[in-house]
Formats: structure tokens, C-alpha cells, sequence
């Protein structure tokens, strides 16, 4: 049996009309930069996350690039991040001349350990940036203790984490920017790049209005230099359409958590250990084995999509060797960097399918 990652196909059949005709919309009045559909959307998502403001960018990696601009990250500042997560939320911070400091991970959720964020403050440090990892929300309790008491900025990688709850709270509005992206593998995916950020601040969000349009207010007057990094009308029009069925497609995503959990637990498979507190969205269902190259060649084997994130630690990248981060550093990351890996969990996998996936882990490990 071919068991897909992903199978975005599926997902588009089942509301292709709606998509057709949000697109056919917006071919039709051609407004195809800053269109009605992208303030519309960036309503939309205001409302669904509990924020006062959200503003569209091009991708969720400028979103976290113009949430850092916003916090006034700059070169030789220090923000301080996991080393567990994908190259953007580190890619961001050096594209500023800014220097990342990496903080080892909870061994249970994957997200940042808060209790080794203190030591890495010093008086450069700028801001935090928590990763919310594969869909639940990192612990922002004891991050924004930190951050208050040095007074530090906080931006949210909920790049993987749209719908995602902390202690009831959506993920984006734990701090001073919440940051997520639409590839088009996301929970919410468009069809193509495309991010937000989710503020509570109208000087903010006003100013990341600016950076996104090339630093313009108004249009050919500049007192910053910004960006071009603007949310496309038909890929808003699309997440539009895609936005009310997100929370069904999260329930069904959880369902299916629900099922690997009760399958793998009498093994030798860690699954995700999903905090009491949190609402886990389930952008990934990442499983920790001790022989996942062996693990990995039965899946290929079978047919069964899968994925490793992340098989390289942040601070053990080719372009960070200046850092002077060495193996051994941050342990944590880098055991779970050998032993994680994804299956598929998204809406539309089917019970045989599941069943399948199940039997053939099992089996293997």
C-alpha cells in the first residue's frame, strides 16, 4: 500500500468549488497585490487567534524577519532560540547581523527548556524566540517571566502552530508578535509562500504595515527602508476558504494522534507527550526510536511517507561553525536529532491507511 506524507490533493477535492471560485474571484477584479481579499483574511485570522491586529506578509520566514525589525534587532545583538527547529528561525536573526544563541530542548515536547534561557542572557540580548514544534505551543509562562524581568522582546515561531492553545490561549497572541506561515504542507497551507503576524500593539502592527511595502508612508514616501514581502490576493482568497475548516481538520488530526498513541504505547516507541496545559495541533505526529535508520528503510520499503525534522541541530549547521557551537553542546537536541521521525497524520489519511502505517512500525521496531 503507497501511504502519502502528505496528499494535498485530497484536501483541494474536497472543497474545490469554494477554492475555484475564490480564485476565479479574484482573476475577475485583477487586483492581485494588497486586493480586498487580503485585508479580508487578515480580519479573519484576527478574530480566529484572539489578536487586535494581524498583518499578511510574503512567507512565514519574513514574518519572523519583520517581527525581529519590529523589535529593533540589530547587528551584534543577541536573540536567543532553540536549536531545534528549521533553518529560518535562525536564518532571520543572522540576516539582521544579529548573533543566535541556542538553548537546548525539553526532551518531552521538543520546545525550548526555559530554565536554561536565564544563563544565556547577556547585556546584548534583544529578544526571544520560542518555536512552537510541530504543533504545540512552547511553556510561554516561564519565558515571558524572563523576558519582563530583563525586558526583552518575545516573538513566537508559530510557524507550525495555527489553532494551537496555551492554558486556553491561541498561539501568536502569548507575547509581542505571534509569527506563522502557509506552505502549503502547513495545517493551513496556501498554494504557494505566504505568512502573517499576529499583534496586539497598533504601533506594531502599523510599523510592520510599513516594513512589508518597502518601508512606504504613504506609497513613494519612506522614513524606514523595509521590504517587499506583501501576502498575494489569490493566496489569501485561498486561505480564506481553507480558514473555516481548519479547526475540523485539527480535530481529525488529533483523532488520528489519538489512535498512533494508543497503539505504540505498550513499545519501544516515545510518542508526543502532549502538556496538560496545551492544545496540540499536530502539524507533525513525530515518534523517537533508537534505530530510526532501520526504521526508516521498512517505511521506504512499504511505501510509507515519512520525514526526519530535524536530522542537523541548528548550531552543528556548516554556516554557523563561527559560532563555535561543537558537538556535546546542547545534547538534548542533538540525541533527539538521531532519533525522530514524522508519519503521516494529515486530515484525509484513511483508517486502512492508519492501520497500515501502525501494523508496519510495530512490526519494525
Amino acid at each position: 500500500m503507497n501511504v502519502p506524507f502528505l496528499d494535498l490533493k485530497r484536501q483541494y477535492s474536497s472543497i474545490k468549488d469554494e477554492i475555484d471560485q475564490a480564485v476565479f474571484n479574484v482573476l475577475d477584479h485583477a487586483k492581485f497585490i494588497m486586493g480586498p481579499e487580503v485585508k479580508a483574511f487578515e480580519e479573519q485570522v484576527a478574530k480566529y487567534c484572539g489578536a487586535k491586529f494581524a498583518i499578511g506578509v510574503a512567507s512565514g520566514t519574513d514574518a519572523l524577519l519583520l517581527s525581529l525589525r519590529a523589535c529593533g534587532v540589530e547587528p551584534t545583538d543577541e536573540v536567543i532560540t532553540t536549536g531545534f527547529s528549521f533553518f529560518a528561525t535562525a536564518g532571520v536573526i543572522t540576516r539582521l547581523g544579529a548573533i543566535p544563541v541556542y538553548v537546548d530542548i525539553d526532551p518531552d515536547t521538543y520546545n525550548i527548556d526555559p530554565q536554561l534561557i536565564e544563563k544565556k542572557i547577556t547585556p546584548k540580548t534583544k529578544a526571544i524566540m520560542p518555536v512552537h514544534l510541530y504543533g504545540q505551543c512552547a511553556d510561554m509562562d516561564s519565558i515571558s517571566e524572563i523576558a519582563k524581568k530583563h525586558n526583552l522582546k518575545v516573538v513566537e515561531d508559530a510557524a507550525q502552530a495555527i489553532g494551537a492553545k496555551y492554558k486556553g490561549k491561541k498561539a501568536g497572541t502569548l507575547s509581542d508578535f505571534g509569527c506563522f506561515s502557509f506552505f502549503p504542507s502547513k495545517n493551513l497551507g496556501a498554494a504557494g509562500d505566504g505568512g502573517m503576524v499576529v499583534t496586539n500593539d497598533p504601533e506594531m502592527a502599523e510599523l510592520l504595515r510599513m516594513l512589508r511595502v518597502h518601508g512606504a508612508k504613504p506609497k513613494y514616501y519612506h522614513s524606514i527602508v523595509g521590504y517587499n514581502s506583501r501576502l498575494d490576493t489569490l493566496q489569501a482568497a485561498i486561505l480564506s476558504v481553507k480558514l473555516k475548516y481548519l479547526d475540523e481538520w485539527t480535530k481529525k488530526r488529533r483523532e488520528h494522534a489519538e489512535i498512533y498513541n494508543a497503539a505504540f504505547k505498550d513499545s519501544d516507541i516515545i510518542t508526543p507527550k502532549e502538556e496538560d496545559f496545551n492544545y496540540h495541533i499536530y502539524h507533525q505526529y513525530t515518534i523517537a526510536v533508537k534505530n530510526r535508520d532501520r526504521l526508516r528503510e521498512v517505511l521506504k520499503e512499504k511505501q510509507i511517507g515519512h520525514d526526519v525534522y530535524y536530522p542537523v541541530p541548528l548550531h552543528l549547521q556548516e554556516c554557523y561553525k563561527s559560532l563555535g557551537y561543537k558537538e556535546g553542546d546542547l545534547p538534548v537536541i542533538e540525541r533527539k536529532g538521531e532519533e525522530v521521525i514524522s508519519i503521516p497524520i494529515y486530515p484525509e489519511l484513511t483508517k486502512e491507511e492508519q492501520n497500515f502505517v501502525i501494523e508496519t512500525i510495530n512490526r519494525a521496531v
